[in-house]
C-alpha cells in the first residue's frame, strides 16, 4: 500500500508500555518478559479485563527481511525506540532501569504510565547505548527515532538519583521549563551523540523541546502545528503530523455507532486533504526546514490486518497529494473525481477500504433568519440523491433531493445516492427541534479554538453529539466557563432548560460542574431562575455523554443566559491532577 500511494518512509514504532516488539540480543528479558502481557483492558480503559494473554516480537532477521522487502519497492524503514518514557515494557523485564526498582508488569491500559526510565541511574545511559547499537545494526536509515513524547516527571521529582543528576547537571528551573524537563533534555542529548557518533541523526516527538532541543535533532509535530512550527524558527528540521488531519487512527465518520472501534477523533478524508504542512507563520526561509509529512496509525483498538486497510484507504490517498503536490495545485473535488480510478486498484487487490467518501455528504447548516436548519445535499460523483423525512429507508422510489431543505421540524432525516452499481450506505440524522433551535447565540466567555468548530451555532442546531468530542457536535472550553446569551427574538415562555456534556476522562475532558439558567428583557440585566451544582467527578465515573436538566416555574423572557461551569482543578486521583479541565458541551434545549 505504501509503494501504491507513492509513500517512501515507514516509521515503525517498536516499544510500548504495553510491550517491547524487538528483539535485542544483549537483554534477552526485553521480549521473554517485556513482549507479554497478561490481559489487556476492554475498550478505553474500561477497568474491565479479556484475561487473555498477550504478546509477540520481531526477531532481528524478521525485521531484516522487512527493511529488505521495503527497500526493494524504495521505502527506507526507520526504527523507534520510545524513550525515556513509554518504556514500562522494559522495565518489567530490567527493573533496574525504573526510579522504584519495581516490581513492574507489562502495562494491561493505555495511556501513559508514570513509570519511566529513571534518568539518574548510569544504568540506563548504558542500556540506551547497547539498544541503539543493534537497532542500527538492523535498520540501516539515516534516522532513528528515539520518541521522546509523554514522559510523565512524577518518579523524577521525588527519585533521589535523578534530583541528584539534576544537581550533579547544575539543570534550574525557570519561567521556560523545569528542571526535570532539562533532564529529559539530558537524556534526548545522550541518546542523539551516541548516534551521531555513529553516523546516523535522531528524530523526536515534539516534546522533545521541552528543556531545550538536541542541537541536529529532527523534530515530529504531533500535537497540532505549535512545536514544528517552534523547532523550524529554531533552524531544525520538521516532520508534519498533526493528530487533528492525520492520526489515522480516528474515526472518519460522525456516524461511529456503525464503526470499528477506534480511539476517538474525527479525521474525514477531506479534512486529511485540506492539510497544508507549510505553516504561514512561517517566513519562506524558514519553511525549508519543513521537510516532510506523516500520518499515524496506532493499533490499540485495530485488531486485524483488513482494518487496517479500513483505517488508512483512501485517507492515505489524500496523504499523498498533500507530500507531492503543490498547494496551489491542490484541489479536493478534483482529488474526487481521480479516486475512483485508484479504488479500482483497490478492488483488485482486495484491500479493504472504507467507502464514506462514496456515501451522501450532508452539511446541516442553522438559519437564524429564517428559524430553519438548511440541509445541503451532494456526492462525489453528482449521483441522484434521494430522501426521507419521516424515519423511513429512502430508495429511488423516495423523494428526489433538487435544493436545499429548510427543515423546521423535528424529523428523522434519511438519505442515499443510487448508482448503476448499487446504492450507497444510508446517512441518517435525528433532528430535534426546541425553543432555542436556530436562535442567535451571543458567547459571553470564549470558546476554545482548538475545538471550536462552527462556533455557537453548534449549541442550538438541533442536532445532537455522540460520544466522541471531536466530531464537531459539540464545541469546548478550556480555563473558563460557557456562558451562552440565546435571543429567543422575541418574549417566549420557558419551563426548563437541558445540556449535554461529553466525558473523557483520559483526555482531562470532564463534566461540567454547575449549570443555571437566568433570563432579561434587555440581554444585559439577567436574573437567575434556577441553578444546580455537581460534584467532582470520581475515577469511576463512566465516560461518554451526560445530560442535565433543570425545571423552574414558568417564565417569559426575550433573552436567556445558560451558563455550564468547567472543573477547574482536576481531582488529585488523575493525572492532570489541578490543572483545568475541558468542558465540552452540546445542544442547549429551552422548553
Amino acid at each position: 500500500m505504501l509503494a501504491l500511494h507513492n509513500m517512501n518512509r515507514l516509521h515503525w514504532h517498536l516499544t510500548e508500555d504495553q510491550g517491547w516488539r524487538l528483539e535485542i540480543k544483549k537483554y534477552p528479558k526485553l521480549t521473554e518478559i517485556g513482549s507479554k502481557r497478561s490481559e489487556t483492558v476492554i475498550g478505553r480503559n474500561s477497568g474491565e479485563y479479556d484475561g487473555k494473554p498477550y504478546g509477540g516480537f520481531y526477531t532481528q532477521e524478521e525485521a531484516r527481511e522487512i527493511v529488505a522487502y521495503a527497500a526493494d519497492r524504495y521505502i527506507t524503514v526507520i526504527p523507534e525506540i520510545d524513550l525515556p518514557g513509554h518504556m514500562q515494557g522494559a522495565l518489567a523485564a530490567y527493573p533496574h532501569l525504573g526510579c522504584t526498582g519495581g516490581p513492574y508488569e507489562v502495562w494491561k491500559i493505555w495511556g501513559v504510565s508514570d513509570q519511566v526510565l529513571c534518568a539518574g541511574n548510569d544504568s540506563v545511559l548504558t542500556f540506551i547505548d547497547d539498544v541503539l547499537t543493534e537497532v542500527m545494526d538492523i535498520f540501516p536509515s539515516e534516522y532513528i527515532h528515539v520518541g521522546g513524547d509523554e514522559c510523565p516527571k512524577t518518579e523524577w521529582a521525588k527519585c533521589p538519583k535523578c534530583q541528584a543528576r539534576i544537581k550533579a547537571l547544575g539543570l534550574k528551573s525557570d519561567k521556560n521549563h523545569t528542571a526535570e524537563e532539562r533532564l529529559q533534555s539530558f537524556i534526548i542529548n545522550h541518546a542523539e551523540k551516541f548516534l551521531n557518533g555513529h553516523g546516523r541523526q535522531i528524530i523526536g516527538w515534539d516534546e522533545i523541546l521541552e528543556g531545550g532541543l538536541a542541537p541536529n535533532a529532527t523534530v515530529m509535530s504531533w500535537r497540532g502545528v505549535a512545536g514544528g512550527i517552534e523547532a523550524a524558527k529554531q533552524k531544525h528540521d520538521v516532520i508534519m503530523t498533526p493528530n487533528t488531519y492525520l492520526y489515522f487512527d480516528y474515526y472518519q465518520t460522525k456516524d461511529i455507532a456503525n464503526e470499528p472501534e477506534a480511539i476517538g477523533g474525527y479525521v474525514p478524508v477531506e479534512t486529511v486533504y485540506n492539510y497544508e504542512p507549510m505553516p504561514a507563520d512561517l517566513t519562506p526561509e524558514e519553511q525549508k526546514y519543513i521537510i516532510g509529512v506523516q500520518a499515524n496509525l496506532w493499533t490499540e483498538y485495530i485488531p486485524t490486518y483488513s482494518q487496517v486497510e479500513y483505517m488508512e484507504l483512501p485517507r492515505m490517498a489524500a496523504l499523498s497529494e498533500i507530500q507531492w503536490t503543490m498547494p496551489e495545485k491542490k484541489n479536493y473535488e478534483g482529488f474526487l473525481k481521480r479516486l475512483p480510478q485508484l479504488v479500482d486498484i483497490y478492488d483488485v487487490y482486495k484491500y479493504n477500504y472504507a467507502k464514506h467518501v462514496f456515501d451522501v455528504n450532508a452539511v446541516f447548516t442553522p438559519n437564524p433568519k429564517d428559524g430553519t436548519l438548511d440541509v445541503t445535499l451532494s456526492t462525489i460523483d453528482n449521483s441522484p440523491i434521494y430522501y426521507t423525512l419521516d424515519g423511513t429507508e429512502p430508495s429511488a422510489a423516495s423523494q428526489l433531493y433538487t435544493e436545499t431543505l429548510k427543515l423546521k421540524q423535528n424529523c428523522t432525516f434519511k438519505a442515499i445516492t443510487v448508482r448503476p452499481a448499487g446504492n450507497s450506505r444510508v446517512v441518517t440524522e435525528e433532528i430535534a427541534f426546541n425553543k432555542a433551535s436556530m436562535k442567535p447565540v451571543t458567547m459571553l466567555q470564549p470558546v476554545n479554538k482548538q475545538y471550536e468548530f462552527k462556533g455557537a451555532p453548534t449549541l442550538v442546531d438541533g442536532l445532537k453529539g455522540n460520544g466522541n468530542y471531536k466530531t464537531g457536535r459539540w464545541i469546548a472550553f478550556y480555563k473558563n466557563d460557557m456562558e451562552a446569551v440565546i435571543d429567543m427574538q422575541q418574549p417566549t415562555e420557558i419551563s426548563s432548560a437541558s445540556i449535554s456534556t461529553c466525558v473523557e476522562k483520559g483526555d482531562w475532558v470532564f463534566d461540567a460542574r454547575a449549570f443555571s439558567v437566568a433570563v432579561s428583557e434587555d440581554g444585559k440585566n439577567f436574573k437567575e431562575i434556577a441553578s444546580e451544582k455537581y460534584p467532582a467527578m470520581k475515577q469511576d465515573d463512566k465516560n461518554g455523554v451526560f445530560n442535565h436538566t433543570l425545571t423552574f416555574d414558568p417564565v417569559t423572557a426575550r433573552y436567556v443566559k445558560v451558563t455550564a461551569l468547567a472543573e477547574h482543578s482536576i481531582p488529585a486521583w488523575h493525572g492532570g491532577k489541578g490543572n483545568p479541565a475541558f468542558l465540552f458541551v452540546d445542544e442547549i434545549s429551552l422548553n
